[in-house]
């Protein structure tokens, strides 16, 4: 016998700081949705996913409650493996970076890459952000804070080692170049090309001594491994890479997909190819960065208060209904809306109408005219060979966009046959056939053929919808019967026996009154909504003389020309003339301005800043604006006059 092809996938391992929400829900069920697919496909599949429990984030939120770092993720961990059960997530392993089989290697690996001098010992001094545990150099900040969350970043300094990124980076590019689908989308490919490794990589550092929750270095154990070669190294210490049993590792690595949300797609695509190298391990086949999980404008994330909890959403609407809308609304390479009301309206049209209405029918009419004895076919019409003919290609179709990582495709591919089900329903008119005798054999192909559609939706809806697809099977009669229920059964339609007894069952998916659905979760959100925190008084800033004010080269400019910058989701790209001069400059209020609006604008701008490359492009300037503490709310410094002229000083 053949040994199955081996597929290996990973998720990010999650930062156990609070509870996760929609968007991280989306990453995993996109994941295992996936993994089912392909094990439904007789691949032997391994699942991971986990938690990254280390860093000075974690230190710092365990000691204000009270506890030891462990003791805190301890809990939440709990919590996380909770939800994942409750989201049908089928992981193979749940690995933590706090358990033995983890921390041993890191220390492995840190030992092996200073030997063979790709460490080795310095000072760091630069940003840094501590919710994103990344350091950033001046030029790469957006307006002096995070160019990934936004937020403000503090100056760090402390001795440090230093891992070489810069010696394997020309390695990579040509890798990069030669594999094109290793970085997924393509966006995120000339994104990492064009923003981080053509214009040269920076050496990356890699321990820190600031804090004392990590791994320590083994050979100077005042250092503590930082997050990227301890948090990244998970894919292959879960394996068991660098252990006494290494077969895992053999059996799967390279990994076939890393599935990552497009925030951390730099370090997946630069930091741990580059670690790979110079490991001597074989990269992975593809990294996908997915997109964002938006809501209310905004990426989801708890510390700007726009989470929706998935455990309230999949305990009233069930687990299947929300893995169904997270898989088919958003498609996976790009940012997608998320709206309660959206995902009342899919449930009421496509799984309870659709896909529900359709099991109901078929099973009532089997039991109503057959006395639930599922009837022998006859000869085919032209509707019943049209109906055949897109039931034996849906497999294909579905496994296609499976494996372009489009989920939401495969979906649809399926739910065409679930439409096709009720147009030939509509067709045929069943109930018309009952009333004439000698239409009783054409009665009993109709049916029959609308069970054996089921019976294909049911097998192929499994990996997106695991109870729903059993639901089906159960009440089709064939719940036990596996030779019917496997992939190769897909090929050939005829698959269900005559005789076979059916009997209906509960609703699939009853339907939802949309307006009293919204007002029940508006309930539910006001009773669980936390206490906003107290308003913090904000530091006194250091006062200033005239002189050091006049320093400031403020001026008039007006922008002549504006636009999207292609590479961020935050930035505007204005042309902006000041005087006898045109400058670019680039600005983060894209959340509050279109770039049509600015056109025409009057705007301040500060002049004498030092020029920045950002995002690939020098912005010389800034311009003027307000905002309230959250930085939710921001209006640009505009003149209203008319006769106002560019160039002129702001005094």
């Amino acid at each position: 016998m053949n040994e199955k092809k081996t597929f290996y996938l990973t998720t990010p391992i999650y930062y156990p700081s609070g509870n996760l929400h929609v968007g991280h829900t989306f990453c995993t069920v996109a994941s295992d949705a996936l993994s089912r697919y392909k094990r439904l496909e007789g691949y032997d599949v391994h699942f991971l996913t986990g938690t990254d429990e280390h860093g000075q984030k974690i230190e710092r939120v365990a000691t204000e409650h009270g506890l030891e770092p462990k003791e805190y993720v301890d809990d939440i961990v709990v919590g996380i493996k909770k939800l994942w059960d409750i989201m049908e997530i089928s992981y193979d392993d749940f690995i933590r970076t706090t358990e033995p089989r983890h921390t041993e290697v890191i220390q492995k690996i840190f030992t092996k890459l200073y030997e063979q001098g790709d460490i080795y010992k310095d000072r760091y001094k630069g940003w840094y952000c501590s919710p994103c545990e990344s350091f950033w150099l001046e030029r790469q900040l957006v307006d002096g804070k995070c160019p990934d969350c936004g937020r403000p970043v503090e100056m760090a300094e402390e001795e440090s080692y230093f891992f070489k990124l810069s010696k394997y980076a020309d390695i990579l590019i040509k890798h990069i170049e030669d594999n094109p689908d290793f970085i997924q989308p393509v966006s995120r490919k000339n994104e990492m090309l064009n923003n981080f490794l053509l214009p040269g990589l920076d050496d990356l550092a890699v321990s820190r001594t600031s804090f004392k929750w990590g791994i320590p270095v083994p050979f100077d154990p005042d250092h503590v491994v930082y997050v990227w070669i301890d948090a990244l190294s998970n894919y292959i210490t879960a394996l068991g890479y660098m252990s006494d049993d290494e077969s895992m590792f053999k059996k799967y690595w390279p990994a076939d997909v890393h599935m990552v949300g497009k925030e951390i797609v730099r370090f997946h695509t630069i930091i741990w190819p580059i670690m790979l190298l110079a490991l001597g391990v074989p990269l992975p086949k593809k990294v996908f960065g997915h997109g964002w999980v938006i809501f209310g404008g905004d990426k989801m994330s708890k510390s700007k208060g726009n989470i929706v909890d998935p455990v309230v959403l999949a305990d009233r609407y069930s687990a299947d209904a929300l893995r169904y809308f997270l898989l088919r609304e958003m498609p996976l390479e790009s940012d997608t809306q998320f709206s309660t009301q959206l995902l009342i309206t899919r449930i009421n049209s496509d799984l309870a109408n659709d896909l529900g209405n359709l099991l109901s029918r078929t099973v009532a009419m089997v039991e109503k005219y057959f006395g639930g004895t599922l009837p022998t076919p006859s000869t085919d019409m032209p509707e019943d060979i049209e109906l055949k003919e897109l039931a034996e290609a849906t497999h294909k179709s579905a496994t296609e966009a499976m494996d372009a990582l489009k989920p939401n495709e495969a979906l649809a591919a399926i739910f065409k046959l679930v439409g096709a089900s009720n147009k030939y329903i509509d067709i045929t008119m069943p109930w018309t056939l009952v009333n004439d005798e000698t239409q009783k054999e054409r009665l009993g192909t109709v049916l029959y053929n609308l069970a054996e559609c089921l019976r294909m939706v049911s097998v192929l809806i499994t990996p997106f919808m695991p109870k729903t697809g059993p639901k089906m099977q159960q009440q089709l009669g064939i719940e036990g019967s596996q030779d019917i229920l496997t992939y190769e059964s897909l090929f050939e339609f005829g698959k269900i026996l005559p005789g076979t007894k059916v009997a209906k069952g509960e609703a699939l998916f009853p339907r939802l009154d949309v307006a009293k659905e919204l007002e029940a979760l508006e309930s539910l959100d006001k009773k669980d909504a936390k206490k906003e925190p107290e308003e913090v008084e904000e530091p006194k800033m250091e006062q200033i003389t005239i002189d050091e004010f006049q320093k400031l080269d403020l001026r008039v400019g007006t922008v002549i020309a504006a636009e999207n910058l292609k590479r961020s989701d935050k930035l505007l790209k204005l042309t902006v003339k000041i005087g006898d001069e045109t400058r670019t400059i680039l600005s983060g209020i894209r959340k509050w301005y279109n770039s049509e609006d600015m056109v025409g604008k009057n705007v301040v701008v500060v002049c004498n800043l030092k020029p920045a490359k950002i995002c690939g492009e020098i912005s010389e300037g800034m311009l003027l604006a307000a905002s309230d503490k959250k930085d939710e709310l921001l209006s640009l410094v505009t003149l209203d006059k008319t006769d106002i002229v560019n160039g002129w000083k702001v005094r």
